[in-house]
């Protein structure tokens, strides 16, 4: 299968390109060369390179940041995702489309509402989660208006080597990576009580590919464990692989305006709909992300 990748050169885009490929499709990745904004561009990407499968990674995700330029979030996340599909559906032959949105999407649920479904409200509380909703909306329009083949997935936090240190998991492994190194005692964190539901990248991607073989145009899929832990919890995880105690200090700065204390999904439909079960343990997926720590950190 001929496969492009919009966000290609991305965290999640370089993983999936190789687990692409080892299942023997044809892969070509775009990252800032094109820009999704830009209609003509993404039109031309297509028209010339003809794939059968695009997966739509392109975007603005950090969270956090959103807040500071929520006009550009939504105009990249939106408006990008809005020329994707119609790039696609002008095709000669329309290719399917994995639009890839975001748990941001349900907001500062309760835990009462845990496990959050498809069908859970949406009711996003940051600038980044509405410009998810606002992608995923485009996505059923251009399936119900259209009959593009569009899958649309929410995938709660992933994890592995190579994430930027932007994300939580990556930035606690590389202070404390450095922070041992250089003899220092304090590592400064944002919320530690915070619970969230961590999948390893590999298996993220994994799904994406299952998904535009097996599920089912028009729906959508959350990719995620279904299983929750604290953030505090991952920290004394990751302090134990790499053998040293350290003192966490709250820092206000990396605090969030608003913050949902848990999230968890549920993973039945998509296990339901392709087969697909995480393979990678979370304490395989900290002892990879110290170790590409321990590679980048001098």
């Amino acid at each position: 299968m001929r496969a492009l990748i919009t966000g290609g050169g991305g965290f999640v885009g370089q993983w999936l390109a190789g687990h692409l490929r080892t299942r023997g499709d044809e892969v070509v990745c775009v990252d800032h060369e094109v820009d999704v904004t830009d209609s003509a561009a993404i039109a031309r990407v297509l028209q010339d390179e003809e794939p059968a499968a695009v997966y739509h990674l392109a975007a603005l995700s950090h969270v956090g940041r959103s807040w500071s330029d929520p006009a550009e979030v939504f105009r990249v996340n939106a408006l990008g995702t809005l020329n994707v599909l119609e790039a696609a559906r002008t095709c000669p032959s329309p290719p399917k489309v994995l639009v890839t949105s975001s748990a941001e999407v349900y907001g500062a649920a309760k835990e009462d509402q845990m496990p959050l479904r498809e069908s859970s409200a949406l009711a996003p509380v940051t600038p980044y989660g509405a410009s998810k909703v606002a992608a995923e909306f485009l996505a059923l329009q251009a399936n119900l208006a259209y009959g593009l083949e569009v899958f649309t997935v929410r995938p709660f936090n992933h994890i592995g080597p190579g994430q930027a240190t932007q994300f939580v998991v990556s930035s606690l492994a590389s202070q404390i990576v450095t922070a041992r190194r250089r003899g220092e005692r304090q590592v400064p964190v944002g919320n530690l009580s915070a619970r969230r539901d961590l999948t390893d990248v590999r298996d993220v991607v994994r799904a994406y590919r299952l998904l535009i073989e097996r599920g089912a145009p028009g729906e959508i899929y959350n990719v995620c464990s279904g299983v929750d832990i604290s953030i505090e919890e991952v920290a004394a995880m990751l302090m134990k692989l790499a053998g040293v105690q350290l003192d966490l200090v709250t820092d206000p700065s990396l605090t969030r305006p608003v913050d949902a204390p848990v999230v968890r999904g549920d993973p039945r439909k998509l296990r339901a709909d392709t087969g697909w079960q995480p393979e990678i343990p979370l304490e395989q997926s900290l002892g990879d992300v110290l170790d590409y720590f321990e590679e980048q950190v001098t």
